[in-house]
């Protein structure tokens, strides 16, 4: 799949017999979920603080998640699909730069920023735009030439794959492996750090939407 995997496979167990083990179109689904309800929640947050909080969640969630994708999903796709599949490829990464373009603007502006929230509504329409793409095209036609065992196989190692991401966009970086795999490792640790000084909602405020761990990071300041 890509130079990550070996790195990923220490992190990973035998998903294949456990029976909670999402499938990878079961996993994707969860985190588009999960992003929509944090973008919801940035909207209903009664204070600036709050809205903050689930601003850095919703960068934190959504970064990873399309880095994961490009180097777990889409090579999967391609080598299994051929050409159709490279061409769904292709377009999901293009799909994708629109997205972490907006993401790249908004996720260090605040929310009382009256370019704030209009860019907000761009980016959720450009992945919902890509959401339609993976849920119409991708999803149904990888899905029908795996196993329910590569299927639940390959979402382990979606999730794993996060763990060791940025959780921050950075659309200059190169979005195909190999050459994302060593962006990916370079960005990773320095935007792990600077979340140790950014505020997250607790966890409690979180609820079972995501399909990955929540950041162990809670600040007020």
């Amino acid at each position: 799949m890509s130079a990550l995997e070996p790195v990923v496979a220490k992190l990973a167990g035998d998903p294949a017999h456990d029976e909670n083990q999402r499938t990878i179109s079961e996993a994707i689904g969860a985190d588009h979920g999960a992003i929509d309800v944090y973008s919801d929640n940035i909207k209903t947050a009664s204070t600036l603080q709050e809205k903050i909080e689930w601003r850095n969640q919703f960068t934190w969630a959504l970064a990873r998640h399309a880095v994961s994708e490009e180097l777990t999903l889409y090579p999967v796709m391609e080598k299994k699909l051929g050409q159709k599949g490279k061409e769904m490829a292709d377009v999901d990464r293009e799909q994708h730069m629109a997205v972490k373009k907006d993401l790249y603007e908004l996720q260090d502006m605040s929310p009382d920023n009256k370019d704030f929230f209009p860019l907000l509504d761009i980016l959720m329409t450009d992945l919902h735009k890509h959401i339609e793409h993976e849920s119409n095209e991708d999803m149904p036609r990888l899905e029908e030439i795996l196993t329910r065992e590569e299927s639940k196989s390959l979402a382990n190692y979606f999730e794993k794959t996060k763990l060791i991401l940025p959780t921050r966009s950075h659309p200059s970086a190169p979005n195909k492996p190999y050459f994302e795999n060593f962006a990916a490792m370079l960005a990773a640790p320095i935007d792990k750090f600077m979340d140790l000084l950014r505020a997250f909602p607790e966890e409690g405020k979180l609820g079972d939407v995501s399909a990955s761990e929540a950041p162990a990071v809670v600040q007020k300041s």
